[in-house]
């Protein structure tokens, strides 16, 4: 009996400074062979310059672009628009094996943690928990205020895993992109995809 196809993976982009753990994790992803829905925000897009110096069109979407480079030759990338709610992704009927908000702003978590999304990376999020599908959040900010720490409790409690990105250093990182790799290969083993990113501990 042959295996069953791997379902599609969804990666939301926001907002919060981290685009190069959100580059790294699609280009893994791709390498993978796996199948992604990518949306990014208006706020994404204006990170991703900042900190890559690489303007993303959100209209006319270029894939190289956000990878930096030409693309792996395996895997599929399908871009949604933030505003275009009725793509696949926002319906619980269109199966997916998990999504990752990467990095993921403090207003985001605070939209899908109290359901008042009003895009389709919130909603995107919303059919996960709903659905009780892997969501996986990638915070990236420092120190944490209270209605941020209760914003991540709900979440918690709703069903999603919360993946601050904060890069351990037990693995002998001697890069920032070992750093990355450590929050990257954090996401794909919870979202159920192979990698050989970093040593894990005992090994």
């Amino acid at each position: 009996m042959s295996a069953s196809p791997r379902l599609p993976l969804v990666l939301g982009v926001t907002g919060a400074s981290g685009a190069p753990y959100a580059r790294r994790l699609l280009q893994v992803l791709l390498e993978a062979d796996c199948e992604v829905h990518l949306v990014i925000s208006p706020s994404g897009q204006a990170v991703f310059g900042q900190e890559l110096g690489e303007r993303l069109d959100l209209q006319a979407f270029s894939l190289e672009a956000f990878l930096g480079g030409p693309p792996p030759a395996t895997g599929t990338v399908h871009y949604h628009h933030y505003q275009n709610l009725m793509a696949p992704i926002a319906s619980g009927s269109f199966l997916t094996g998990g999504m990752a908000i990467c990095p993921c702003s403090g207003s985001t978590l605070a939209a899908v943690s109290r359901a008042l999304g009003e895009n389709l990376i919130h909603r995107a999020a919303e059919v996960h928990l709903k659905e009780r599908r892997k969501l996986v959040v990638v915070p990236r900010e420092t120190p944490l205020s209270l209605p941020q720490l209760q914003n991540m409790q709900a979440i918690h409690e709703a069903g999603a895993v919360v993946l601050p990105a904060a890069p351990g250093f037990y693995h002998g990182a001697t890069s920032i992109a070992d750093l990355v790799d450590f929050v990257v290969a954090r996401i794909c083993d919870q979202l159920g995809v192979a990698h050989d990113l970093v040593r894990r501990w005992g090994s």
